[in-house]
């Protein structure tokens, strides 16, 4: 993954528990350098080493983690700079999502590294849809439902997540029903 998503799941300790709490992190994820370079590529297998420590070190399941970090990834992506492109992809939920892939390829046109996930939104009526999440990387879908909660949040929408079908060897991904509250 690219140094960034690193680098926000840094804030988000720090923001949270402050520097000696990440520093703990650090060492606990046998990660000596304590810092990130966001365009740099790094083993996807540091970050989930990260997610572990910061499990561990916070008394939190890994899915809860995740979760928090998808809601605060929103947040940070548009204060490091990726605002801009994040209202690109539209003005409300539903709209966003349908978005995604196009973010994504413009975002894989500049980082060729980049293993971006793809999306597929079914409206199933004015205020519900099915999402579809598919990567390569395994264990994620926790992070969806926080990046779903946090675009909610950032279009002043409030929503109902069901996690509705997991990856696994005869799926190769993961659904949610998304119903947006009045």
């Amino acid at each position: 993954m690219y140094g960034l998503v690193n680098r926000a799941i840094e804030q988000l300790v720090v923001s949270l528990k402050g520097p000696a709490a990440w520093e703990e992190i650090c060492t606990a994820a046998d990660w000596p350098d304590g810092g990130f370079v966001a365009m740099q590529t790094y083993d996807d297998a540091v970050t989930y080493r990260l997610v572990g420590a910061v499990s561990h070190t916070l008394g939190l399941t890994p899915e809860q983690v995740l979760r928090a970090f998808g809601e605060y990834w929103i947040l940070y992506t548009a204060e490091e700079g990726y605002g801009d492109m994040l209202a690109m992809c539209g003005n409300d939920l539903i709209g966003f999502l349908h978005g995604m892939n196009q973010m994504h390829a413009r975002i894989e046109a500049s980082l060729p590294d980049i293993r971006p996930p793809h999306f597929a939104v079914k409206e199933l009526g004015p205020t519900e849809f099915e999402l579809t999440y598919a990567s390569k990387r395994e264990g994620l879908a926790p992070m969806v439902e926080g990046l779903i909660s946090g675009l909610a949040k950032r279009f002043g929408q409030r929503v109902d997540i069901q996690h509705t079908a997991q990856r696994s060897a005869q799926a190769p991904r993961d659904c949610f029903l998304i119903k947006i509250l009045q």
